[in-house]
């Protein structure tokens, strides 16, 4: 079927809405899933933003606001930014290593509707009273909280145990399904992502369902594992929940890595710098992402012997992470760039991280980590790493693969305004949070001393930049997956697999299994350009 053929059959658009093993419809319903949970935490953002710009109770009390933020971590990390990344794995790792399909497609389609499960189960706690002490759930106050903080738990369980399907679905796929000719050091640099986030999520997810688990049981079965009057320990608690909760930073934002060193030599024209390093570095980051949990318990009457390792184990695994940094920057050094709209998020999603990076290593030291605990510094700190990095990430991915996705190009014009907006409002929003946790605001409050009105009027003007650009954005996909230009199946002239079938991809992704004769960024070498040279019909399509 060519590509016109596709574009003009019937949408089979109830297949969206019910069970179904093609790995490209489950990727779409993560995706769609995802960005609709995005929208939902965003206007959580915005409510509590709104509460903050100015001292004083405005729309929220306090109960509220703790209830309002508890669901605006929790949606955004567990229901958006962790199983978006998988809604991208989904439609692609098959597509990028020459596979039919994942390994085991009943156990993806399952993975999907157990994670939908989650996700509602997470909004249903809201009528129980909601979950109300933060993301993190500390005890003992998770164990008093009202009974939506059960099923707030209960979400997570359900959550997790999706992230444990797809990784184990990830991983089998990865090794057993690859194309002929696809070794490992010919996979894209996006599966690599996708290898060591899986390896985290296998390692970590579990520890977190077992604290989630005795918080249950603590709170519904009278045990008390946490309860110190009782020979409990609370601390244990956190052991355990950073224990996976620092390694899912990691979990966040190692695909979306990937994702940028797809983007860079495609609008380039170069092959990746140091493709092995970049590789390997993620498995680093995978590995020493399990071993830095305890610096974010630095007053939490950890034994100071113990704070040292931590320190020195936090600040090693900037090491691996600015490889990947000076990598693609000697990527674009003197390359052809195009400045698509991929390629400008991917810009921008280096100069925002390394704000968020760099500050993590200030984080590291153990009297600047003293001084700035629980301040908006940690708010500011995170929020550049996961939303100026992983979010900036997403985007380009979703512009980057729209056009293979839909059949249909997106709006260049749209795109950057887009991008203008988003950048602009994540400076805007986040760096006067900096300032603030630095002069000691605390963060997790409802009401602020006077002197921070002037930092948080600034944050929410950026919040509020940040909610109208999603409009250009939403506005862009629709109109463009209704009437945009047809893409070809190869408009950006991309060497991995993906982009040598029809837009979007056939029922099995490819007529013939593709033999793999030369590595996914080989540009300016003779299988390159012979590759390209074939391709270039295929790009007006």
């Amino acid at each position: 079927m060519t590509n016109e053929e596709i574009m003009t059959a019937p949408i089979r658009w109830r297949r969206y809405f019910k069970w179904n093993t093609d790995h490209k419809v489950i990727g779409v319903q993560y995706l769609v899933t995802t960005f609709i949970f995005f929208l939902i935490g965003g206007v959580l953002a915005m409510m509590m933003r709104a509460e903050l710009a100015q001292p004083g109770k405005d729309i929220l009390d306090g109960a509220q606001y703790n209830a309002v933020m508890t669901n605006h971590g929790s949606v955004m990390i567990f229901l958006w930014i962790i199983p978006v990344f998988a809604g991208f794995a989904n439609y692609f790792i098959p597509l990028m290593i020459g596979a039919e399909d994942m390994a085991f497609p009943n156990l993806n389609a399952a993975s999907y509707f157990t994670f939908l499960l989650g996700g509602l189960v997470m909004m249903g706690s809201f009528f129980l009273g909601g979950a109300n002490t933060g993301w993190t759930a500390y005890v003992p106050l998770s164990i008093i909280a009202p009974d939506g903080q059960t099923i707030w738990a209960v979400s997570l369980i359900l959550v997790g145990t999706s992230s444990l399907m797809g990784a184990i679905n990830f991983m089998t796929t990865i090794v057993t399904m690859r194309a002929p000719g696809m070794t490992f050091w010919r996979l894209p640099l996006f599966v690599w992502g996708m290898i060591a986030t899986s390896l985290l999520v296998l390692l970590a997810t579990p520890v977190l369902t077992t604290g989630l688990i005795l918080v249950i049981l603590d709170r519904v079965a009278g045990t008390v594992f946490f309860d110190a009057n009782a020979g409990g320990d609370p601390i244990l608690y956190q052991n355990i929940f950073w224990f996976y909760s620092h390694p899912a930073v990691y979990i966040m934002i190692l695909p979306g890595m990937g994702i940028i060193s797809e983007i860079f030599p495609v609008f380039s024209r170069k092959s990746i710098f140091g493709y092995r390093m970049i590789a390997l570095s993620s498995l680093a980051i995978s590995v020493l992402g399990l071993t830095v949990w305890a610096h974010h318990m630095f007053t939490s009457g950890l034994n100071p012997g113990m704070r040292v390792p931590f320190m020195i184990t936090s600040m090693i695994i900037a090491v691996p992470t600015g490889v990947k940094m000076f990598s693609w920057l000697a990527t674009i050094w003197d390359g052809k760039i195009s400045f698509t709209t991929p390629m400008i998020f991917a810009l921008g999603f280096i100069s925002l991280f390394v704000i968020g990076g760099i500050t993590g290593i200030f984080l590291a030291a153990i009297p600047f980590n003293i001084h700035v605990h629980d301040t908006y510094f940690i708010v500011a700190h995170l929020h550049f790493v996961l939303f100026g990095g992983s979010v900036s990430a997403i985007y380009a991915g979703v512009y980057y693969w729209f056009p293979k996705i839909t059949g249909r190009m997106y709006n260049e014009t749209l795109g950057k305004i887009h991008f203008g907006m988003n950048f602009v409002g994540t400076l805007l929003t986040y760096l006067p949070m900096f300032l603030a946790g630095m002069l000691g605001m605390p963060r997790r409050v409802a009401d602020y001393a006077p002197e921070f009105t002037e930092l948080n009027l600034l944050a929410t003007l950026g919040g509020i930049l940040l909610a109208f650009s999603t409009i250009p954005f939403l506005y862009n996909v629709i109109v463009s997956l209704a009437k945009g230009e047809l893409a070809g199946s190869n408009p950006w002239r991309g060497l991995t697999l993906e982009w040598q079938t029809s837009s979007p991809p056939p029922e099995h992704n490819f007529e013939s299994s593709p033999l793999v004769t030369s590595g996914p960024y080989d540009y300016g070498s003779a299988e390159g350009a012979q590759e390209l040279l074939e391709l270039a019909p295929a790009a007006g399509d």
